[in-house]
Protein backbone atom coordinates (compact mmCIF):
# COMPACT_ATOMS: atom_id res chain seq x y z
CA UNK A 1 0.00 0.00 0.00
CA UNK A 2 2.95 2.86 0.16
CA UNK A 3 1.90 3.64 3.66
CA UNK A 4 4.55 5.68 5.50
CA UNK A 5 5.75 3.75 8.76
CA UNK A 6 3.98 4.76 12.37
CA UNK A 7 7.25 6.31 13.64
CA UNK A 8 7.68 8.39 10.82
CA UNK A 9 3.94 9.16 11.16
CA UNK A 10 3.70 10.04 14.73
CA UNK A 11 6.40 12.54 14.97
CA UNK A 12 4.64 15.78 14.40
CA UNK A 13 1.30 14.97 16.41
CA UNK A 14 3.33 13.93 19.05
CA UNK A 15 6.15 16.74 19.72
CA UNK A 16 2.42 18.91 19.63
CA UNK A 17 1.00 17.00 22.02
CA UNK A 18 4.23 16.87 24.19
CA UNK A 19 4.15 20.88 23.73
CA UNK A 20 0.70 20.88 25.40
CA UNK A 21 -1.57 20.72 21.94
CA UNK A 22 -3.02 17.33 24.38
CA UNK A 23 -5.10 20.09 26.60
CA UNK A 24 -6.90 21.08 23.36
CA UNK A 25 -9.93 19.95 21.37
CA UNK A 26 -8.45 16.72 19.30
CA UNK A 27 -8.93 17.50 15.51
CA UNK A 28 -8.47 13.67 13.71
CA UNK A 29 -8.53 13.46 10.14
CA UNK A 30 -11.07 11.16 8.21
CA UNK A 31 -9.01 8.55 8.13
CA UNK A 32 -7.74 8.58 11.47
CA UNK A 33 -11.92 9.18 12.66
CA UNK A 34 -12.76 6.03 10.84
CA UNK A 35 -9.89 4.04 12.48
CA UNK A 36 -11.55 5.36 15.81
CA UNK A 37 -14.48 3.94 15.10
CA UNK A 38 -13.31 0.89 14.60
CA UNK A 39 -11.34 1.14 17.80
CA UNK A 40 -14.38 0.83 19.79
CA UNK A 41 -16.93 -1.85 17.05
CA UNK A 42 -17.31 -5.19 18.36
CA UNK A 43 -18.78 -6.09 15.54
CA UNK A 44 -15.62 -6.32 13.65
CA UNK A 45 -15.17 -9.79 16.27
CA UNK A 46 -16.09 -13.35 15.44
CA UNK A 47 -18.30 -12.88 19.00
CA UNK A 48 -19.60 -9.46 18.46
CA UNK A 49 -18.63 -8.96 22.00
CA UNK A 50 -14.68 -7.73 21.23
CA UNK A 51 -13.11 -4.55 20.17
CA UNK A 52 -9.78 -3.19 20.31
CA UNK A 53 -10.92 -0.86 23.23
CA UNK A 54 -12.09 -4.23 25.17
CA UNK A 55 -8.32 -5.30 26.29
CA UNK A 56 -6.77 -1.45 25.30
CA UNK A 57 -9.06 0.62 27.49
CA UNK A 58 -8.73 4.14 26.73
CA UNK A 59 -9.65 5.05 30.57
CA UNK A 60 -7.03 2.55 31.94
CA UNK A 61 -3.86 3.76 29.34
CA UNK A 62 -4.83 1.95 26.95
CA UNK A 63 -4.22 -1.18 28.59
CA UNK A 64 -7.02 -4.02 30.15
CA UNK A 65 -9.10 -2.95 32.83
CA UNK A 66 -8.78 -6.14 35.09
CA UNK A 67 -5.46 -7.88 36.43
CA UNK A 68 -5.93 -11.43 34.79
CA UNK A 69 -2.74 -12.50 33.74
CA UNK A 70 -4.23 -12.99 29.81
CA UNK A 71 -7.19 -11.46 28.59
CA UNK A 72 -10.42 -13.67 27.40
CA UNK A 73 -11.55 -13.78 23.38
CA UNK A 74 -12.38 -16.35 21.09
CA UNK A 75 -15.89 -16.87 19.64
CA UNK A 76 -17.91 -17.56 22.69
CA UNK A 77 -14.96 -15.46 24.94
CA UNK A 78 -13.93 -18.39 26.77
CA UNK A 79 -10.64 -18.63 25.11
CA UNK A 80 -7.52 -17.27 27.23
CA UNK A 81 -4.64 -15.77 25.54
CA UNK A 82 -1.54 -16.73 26.43
CA UNK A 83 0.32 -13.31 26.95
CA UNK A 84 -0.13 -10.44 29.68
CA UNK A 85 -1.77 -7.52 27.39
CA UNK A 86 0.41 -4.53 26.93
CA UNK A 87 -0.52 -0.64 27.62
CA UNK A 88 -1.11 0.36 23.46
CA UNK A 89 0.39 4.42 25.02
CA UNK A 90 3.55 4.90 23.41
CA UNK A 91 3.32 2.75 20.76
CA UNK A 92 3.43 4.38 18.31
CA UNK A 93 7.27 5.53 18.85
CA UNK A 94 8.48 2.26 18.43
CA UNK A 95 11.23 1.09 15.73
CA UNK A 96 10.92 -1.38 13.28
CA UNK A 97 12.70 -4.59 14.40
CA UNK A 98 16.25 -5.04 13.81
CA UNK A 99 19.46 -6.76 14.83
CA UNK A 100 22.80 -4.39 15.55
CA UNK A 101 25.37 -3.38 17.86
CA UNK A 102 23.81 -2.54 21.47
CA UNK A 103 23.83 1.46 22.79
CA UNK A 104 26.87 2.19 24.43
CA UNK A 105 25.56 4.73 25.87
CA UNK A 106 22.83 3.08 27.58
CA UNK A 107 24.32 -0.75 26.83
CA UNK A 108 27.70 -0.25 28.80
CA UNK A 109 26.35 -2.48 31.71
CA UNK A 110 25.97 -5.59 29.06
CA UNK A 111 29.31 -5.78 27.81
CA UNK A 112 29.84 -9.04 29.11
CA UNK A 113 28.05 -11.92 27.25
CA UNK A 114 25.12 -13.32 29.14
CA UNK A 115 25.61 -16.70 27.86
CA UNK A 116 29.24 -17.11 28.95
CA UNK A 117 28.55 -15.42 32.68
CA UNK A 118 26.20 -17.93 33.48
CA UNK A 119 27.83 -21.03 32.46
CA UNK A 120 30.21 -19.46 35.22
CA UNK A 121 27.74 -18.63 38.33
CA UNK A 122 28.23 -20.96 40.77
CA UNK A 123 25.65 -19.47 43.40
CA UNK A 124 22.51 -18.42 41.63
CA UNK A 125 19.27 -20.15 40.69
CA UNK A 126 21.49 -21.32 37.71
CA UNK A 127 23.97 -22.81 40.16
CA UNK A 128 20.77 -24.53 41.96
CA UNK A 129 20.06 -26.58 38.95
CA UNK A 130 23.81 -26.54 37.80
CA UNK A 131 25.84 -24.26 35.67
CA UNK A 132 23.46 -23.17 32.75
CA UNK A 133 25.45 -24.19 28.94
CA UNK A 134 25.76 -21.17 26.68
CA UNK A 135 22.79 -21.17 24.56
CA UNK A 136 24.94 -20.09 21.87
CA UNK A 137 27.69 -22.82 22.17
CA UNK A 138 30.10 -19.96 21.08
CA UNK A 139 33.18 -18.46 23.23
CA UNK A 140 33.00 -16.01 24.95
CA UNK A 141 35.07 -13.75 22.36
CA UNK A 142 32.18 -14.96 19.42
CA UNK A 143 29.03 -14.07 21.70
CA UNK A 144 30.80 -10.75 22.79
CA UNK A 145 30.55 -9.64 18.81
CA UNK A 146 26.98 -10.93 18.82
CA UNK A 147 24.30 -8.44 17.87
CA UNK A 148 21.26 -7.22 19.88
CA UNK A 149 17.78 -7.02 18.51
CA UNK A 150 15.50 -4.02 19.35
CA UNK A 151 11.97 -2.89 18.37
CA UNK A 152 9.00 -4.17 16.62
CA UNK A 153 6.10 -4.47 18.15
CA UNK A 154 4.42 -6.84 20.70
CA UNK A 155 6.49 -8.75 23.34
CA UNK A 156 8.53 -10.57 20.51
CA UNK A 157 8.51 -7.93 18.02
CA UNK A 158 6.69 -9.79 15.09
CA UNK A 159 5.91 -6.59 13.23
CA UNK A 160 7.06 -3.65 12.86
CA UNK A 161 4.02 -1.26 12.13
CA UNK A 162 0.59 -0.12 13.86
CA UNK A 163 -0.59 -1.07 10.89
CA UNK A 164 0.30 -4.82 11.01
CA UNK A 165 -0.25 -4.85 14.50
CA UNK A 166 -3.89 -4.05 14.61
CA UNK A 167 -4.07 -7.29 12.46
CA UNK A 168 -3.39 -9.40 14.96
CA UNK A 169 -5.59 -9.34 17.89
CA UNK A 170 -8.41 -8.97 14.92
CA UNK A 171 -7.32 -12.86 12.99
CA UNK A 172 -5.98 -14.26 16.61
CA UNK A 173 -8.64 -17.41 17.03
CA UNK A 174 -8.15 -16.53 21.15
CA UNK A 175 -9.11 -12.60 20.42
CA UNK A 176 -11.31 -11.36 18.17
CA UNK A 177 -11.10 -14.68 16.24
CA UNK A 178 -11.86 -13.65 12.63
CA UNK A 179 -10.92 -16.98 10.33
CA UNK A 180 -9.98 -15.47 7.45
CA UNK A 181 -9.22 -12.25 5.91
CA UNK A 182 -12.31 -12.27 3.34
CA UNK A 183 -14.44 -12.59 6.52
CA UNK A 184 -13.09 -9.80 7.76
CA UNK A 185 -13.00 -7.96 4.92
CA UNK A 186 -17.09 -8.65 3.95
CA UNK A 187 -17.48 -7.02 8.15
CA UNK A 188 -15.72 -4.00 7.08
CA UNK A 189 -17.13 -3.50 3.47
CA UNK A 190 -20.87 -4.15 5.23
CA UNK A 191 -20.32 -1.06 7.99
CA UNK A 192 -16.68 0.82 6.53
CA UNK A 193 -16.77 0.32 2.98
CA UNK A 194 -18.46 3.44 1.77
CA UNK A 195 -16.18 5.79 3.77
CA UNK A 196 -13.05 3.50 3.23
CA UNK A 197 -14.15 4.23 0.00
CA UNK A 198 -14.25 8.17 -0.16
CA UNK A 199 -10.49 7.63 0.80
CA UNK A 200 -8.78 5.26 -1.12
CA UNK A 201 -10.84 4.89 -4.10
CA UNK A 202 -13.64 2.43 -4.48
CA UNK A 203 -11.66 0.36 -6.17
CA UNK A 204 -10.35 -1.31 -2.68
CA UNK A 205 -13.88 -2.49 -2.48
CA UNK A 206 -12.84 -5.43 -4.55
CA UNK A 207 -9.80 -6.16 -3.08
CA UNK A 208 -10.36 -7.75 0.26
CA UNK A 209 -6.52 -7.86 1.62
CA UNK A 210 -6.19 -4.36 0.30
CA UNK A 211 -9.36 -3.49 2.04
CA UNK A 212 -8.58 -4.50 5.42
CA UNK A 213 -4.74 -2.87 4.91
CA UNK A 214 -7.16 0.14 4.48
CA UNK A 215 -8.50 -1.21 8.23
CA UNK A 216 -5.49 -1.47 9.65
CA UNK A 217 -3.90 1.51 8.24
CA UNK A 218 -6.89 3.76 9.47
CA UNK A 219 -6.39 2.14 12.92
CA UNK A 220 -2.71 2.99 13.32
CA UNK A 221 -3.66 7.13 12.34
CA UNK A 222 -6.44 7.19 14.94
CA UNK A 223 -3.27 5.79 17.28
CA UNK A 224 -0.68 8.37 15.80
CA UNK A 225 -3.24 11.13 15.75
CA UNK A 226 -4.90 11.08 18.96
CA UNK A 227 -2.92 13.04 21.84
CA UNK A 228 -4.30 10.65 24.01
CA UNK A 229 -2.02 7.36 23.04
CA UNK A 230 0.74 9.89 23.59
CA UNK A 231 0.37 12.59 25.85
CA UNK A 232 3.03 13.14 27.75
CA UNK A 233 1.32 14.77 30.61
CA UNK A 234 2.90 12.40 34.08
CA UNK A 235 4.41 14.47 36.92
CA UNK A 236 7.95 13.38 35.85
CA UNK A 237 7.43 15.62 32.89
CA UNK A 238 6.01 18.26 34.37
CA UNK A 239 9.38 17.82 36.81
CA UNK A 240 11.49 17.78 33.60
CA UNK A 241 10.04 20.96 32.50
CA UNK A 242 10.00 22.63 35.63
CA UNK A 243 6.85 23.45 36.44
CA UNK A 244 7.11 20.52 39.01
CA UNK A 245 8.45 19.26 41.67
CA UNK A 246 9.27 15.59 43.37
CA UNK A 247 8.68 14.67 46.72
CA UNK A 248 11.81 14.13 49.01
CA UNK A 249 10.96 9.81 48.59
CA UNK A 250 10.20 10.43 45.02
CA UNK A 251 13.50 11.74 44.29
CA UNK A 252 15.39 9.01 46.48
CA UNK A 253 13.94 6.23 43.99
CA UNK A 254 15.34 8.39 41.50
CA UNK A 255 18.24 8.58 42.54
CA UNK A 256 18.10 4.52 43.08
CA UNK A 257 16.86 3.91 39.47
CA UNK A 258 19.71 5.78 37.99
CA UNK A 259 22.24 4.39 40.20
CA UNK A 260 24.15 1.62 38.27
CA UNK A 261 24.91 -0.67 41.46
CA UNK A 262 21.68 -0.21 42.26
CA UNK A 263 17.84 -0.29 40.72
CA UNK A 264 20.07 0.05 37.29
CA UNK A 265 16.74 1.02 35.76
CA UNK A 266 17.89 3.76 33.51
CA UNK A 267 20.13 1.59 31.50
CA UNK A 268 16.96 -0.22 29.84
CA UNK A 269 14.32 2.58 30.96
CA UNK A 270 16.30 5.85 29.60
CA UNK A 271 14.52 8.13 31.59
CA UNK A 272 15.99 11.22 29.82
CA UNK A 273 14.94 13.54 27.56
CA UNK A 274 16.15 12.64 23.35
CA UNK A 275 18.89 14.99 21.74
CA UNK A 276 15.18 16.16 19.35
CA UNK A 277 13.85 16.64 22.76
CA UNK A 278 11.19 13.99 22.38
CA UNK A 279 10.22 13.35 26.46
CA UNK A 280 11.60 9.86 27.68
CA UNK A 281 10.00 6.65 26.39
CA UNK A 282 11.29 4.66 29.27
CA UNK A 283 12.26 1.67 26.98
CA UNK A 284 14.94 0.84 24.97
CA UNK A 285 13.15 -1.38 22.91
CA UNK A 286 15.69 -3.78 23.71
CA UNK A 287 15.35 -7.54 24.40
CA UNK A 288 16.09 -9.57 27.47
CA UNK A 289 15.69 -12.50 29.77
CA UNK A 290 15.14 -12.21 33.03
CA UNK A 291 13.81 -15.51 34.01
CA UNK A 292 10.23 -14.41 35.32
CA UNK A 293 8.73 -17.39 37.21
CA UNK A 294 6.69 -19.64 35.45
CA UNK A 295 2.73 -18.65 35.82
CA UNK A 296 0.31 -21.17 37.24
CA UNK A 297 -2.50 -18.95 36.06
CA UNK A 298 -1.88 -18.78 32.17
CA UNK A 299 -3.80 -21.78 30.67
CA UNK A 300 -1.22 -22.90 27.80
CA UNK A 301 1.33 -23.59 31.45
CA UNK A 302 -0.81 -26.58 32.62
CA UNK A 303 1.22 -28.65 29.88
CA UNK A 304 4.86 -29.13 31.66
CA UNK A 305 6.11 -29.07 27.89
CA UNK A 306 5.02 -26.10 26.56
CA UNK A 307 7.28 -22.33 27.56
CA UNK A 308 6.77 -18.84 26.18
CA UNK A 309 10.13 -18.46 23.80
CA UNK A 310 9.53 -15.07 23.57
CA UNK A 311 11.23 -14.09 19.71
CA UNK A 312 11.61 -18.18 19.91
CA UNK A 313 7.91 -18.65 19.44
CA UNK A 314 5.35 -19.37 19.87
CA UNK A 315 3.76 -16.71 18.01
CA UNK A 316 6.96 -15.59 15.72
CA UNK A 317 8.15 -18.22 13.39
CA UNK A 318 11.07 -16.22 11.18
CA UNK A 319 14.30 -16.94 10.76
CA UNK A 320 15.61 -15.05 14.27
CA UNK A 321 13.04 -17.53 15.93
CA UNK A 322 15.24 -20.29 15.15
CA UNK A 323 17.79 -18.40 16.82
CA UNK A 324 19.18 -19.85 19.89
CA UNK A 325 20.56 -16.73 21.66
CA UNK A 326 17.12 -15.14 21.28
CA UNK A 327 14.83 -17.78 23.35
CA UNK A 328 13.65 -16.57 26.03
CA UNK A 329 13.43 -12.97 24.73
CA UNK A 330 11.03 -10.20 25.32
CA UNK A 331 10.54 -6.84 24.54
CA UNK A 332 11.68 -4.10 27.16
CA UNK A 333 8.54 -2.49 28.29
CA UNK A 334 7.90 1.53 28.81
CA UNK A 335 7.27 2.14 32.52
CA UNK A 336 5.01 5.20 31.49
CA UNK A 337 2.09 4.22 33.33
CA UNK A 338 3.18 1.31 35.04
CA UNK A 339 2.32 1.90 38.05
CA UNK A 340 -1.33 1.55 36.79
CA UNK A 341 -1.11 -1.65 35.32
CA UNK A 342 -2.59 -4.88 37.21
CA UNK A 343 -0.06 -7.34 36.24
CA UNK A 344 3.90 -7.02 35.13
CA UNK A 345 5.96 -9.46 32.83
CA UNK A 346 5.25 -10.69 29.52
CA UNK A 347 3.17 -13.59 31.67
CA UNK A 348 1.80 -11.66 34.06
CA UNK A 349 3.20 -12.94 37.04
CA UNK A 350 3.12 -10.52 39.36
CA UNK A 351 0.51 -7.81 40.49
CA UNK A 352 1.91 -5.23 42.20
CA UNK A 353 5.51 -2.78 41.46
CA UNK A 354 6.51 -3.91 45.12
CA UNK A 355 6.55 -7.33 44.01
CA UNK A 356 8.47 -6.45 40.72
CA UNK A 357 10.85 -4.42 42.93
CA UNK A 358 11.91 -7.68 45.02
CA UNK A 359 12.24 -9.68 42.32
CA UNK A 360 14.83 -7.68 40.42
CA UNK A 361 16.18 -7.32 44.04
CA UNK A 362 16.29 -11.17 45.42
CA UNK A 363 15.93 -13.15 42.08
CA UNK A 364 19.51 -14.66 42.78
CA UNK A 365 20.05 -13.89 46.62
CA UNK A 366 16.70 -15.67 47.54
CA UNK A 367 15.85 -17.49 44.72
CA UNK A 368 13.11 -19.72 46.91
CA UNK A 369 10.90 -16.78 47.40
CA UNK A 370 10.30 -16.66 43.39
CA UNK A 371 10.61 -20.44 42.07
CA UNK A 372 9.32 -23.91 43.18
CA UNK A 373 10.93 -27.01 44.62
CA UNK A 374 11.39 -30.34 43.09
CA UNK A 375 10.52 -33.60 44.93
CA UNK A 376 14.46 -33.60 46.99
CA UNK A 377 13.70 -29.94 47.83
CA UNK A 378 15.88 -28.46 45.35
CA UNK A 379 14.57 -25.30 43.60
CA UNK A 380 13.66 -25.00 40.26
CA UNK A 381 15.17 -21.88 38.71
CA UNK A 382 13.99 -19.98 36.01
CA UNK A 383 11.21 -22.62 35.60
CA UNK A 384 9.85 -20.80 32.96
CA UNK A 385 12.35 -21.43 30.18
CA UNK A 386 14.21 -24.70 29.12
CA UNK A 387 17.66 -25.53 30.38
CA UNK A 388 19.22 -25.18 27.00
CA UNK A 389 18.36 -21.37 27.27
CA UNK A 390 19.02 -20.64 30.54
CA UNK A 391 22.44 -19.15 29.50
CA UNK A 392 20.56 -16.26 27.66
CA UNK A 393 19.33 -14.64 31.40
CA UNK A 394 21.14 -11.40 32.44
CA UNK A 395 23.07 -12.27 35.79
CA UNK A 396 25.34 -9.57 35.03
CA UNK A 397 23.78 -6.37 35.32
CA UNK A 398 22.74 -5.05 38.77
CA UNK A 399 20.73 -6.44 40.45
CA UNK A 400 21.22 -8.96 39.16
CA UNK A 401 24.85 -10.02 39.81
CA UNK A 402 24.07 -11.48 43.23
CA UNK A 403 23.91 -14.94 44.02
CA UNK A 404 22.35 -16.72 46.95
CA UNK A 405 22.93 -15.56 50.30
CA UNK A 406 24.34 -12.53 49.29
CA UNK A 407 22.88 -9.15 50.53
CA UNK A 408 20.55 -7.55 47.74
CA UNK A 409 21.63 -4.68 45.54
CA UNK A 410 18.60 -2.89 46.56
CA UNK A 411 16.99 -2.90 50.62
CA UNK A 412 13.78 -2.35 51.39
CA UNK A 413 13.47 1.51 51.40
CA UNK A 414 15.54 1.90 48.04
CA UNK A 415 12.26 -0.47 46.77
CA UNK A 416 9.71 1.50 48.27
CA UNK A 417 11.34 4.58 47.19
CA UNK A 418 11.75 3.26 43.05
CA UNK A 419 7.97 2.24 43.43
CA UNK A 420 7.06 6.03 44.88
CA UNK A 421 8.85 7.02 41.76
CA UNK A 422 7.41 5.13 39.32
CA UNK A 423 4.13 6.38 40.29
CA UNK A 424 5.32 9.63 39.09
CA UNK A 425 4.89 8.32 35.23
CA UNK A 426 1.32 7.94 35.36
CA UNK A 427 -0.65 10.18 32.36
CA UNK A 428 -2.96 12.23 33.87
Amino acid sequence: MGKPSSFVLVAASVMLAAAGAAAQPVHLSAMAELGRDMFFDRSLSGSGAMSCATCHDPAHHFAPANDRAVQMGGPYMDKPGIRAVPSLTYRSFTPAFSVGPADEASEAGDATPMAAANGAVNGGPAGLLGAAPPATGKTGTENAANMAPRGGLFWDGRVDTLQDQAMGPLMSPFEMDNPDIAVLAEKIRKTYGERIAQLAGRTVLDDGEALVGEAGFAIARYQVEDPAFHPFSSRYDDYLAGKATLTEQEMRGLRVYEDRNKGNCADCHPDKPAADGTPPLFTDFQYEALGAPRNKDIPANADPHYFDLGICGPMRADDYAKQKENCGLFKTPSLRNAASRGVFFHNGVFRSLEDVMRFYAERNTDPGRFYPKDADGRIEGYDDLPAQYRGNIDVIDPPFNRKAGDKPALTDQDRADLVAFLKTLTDR
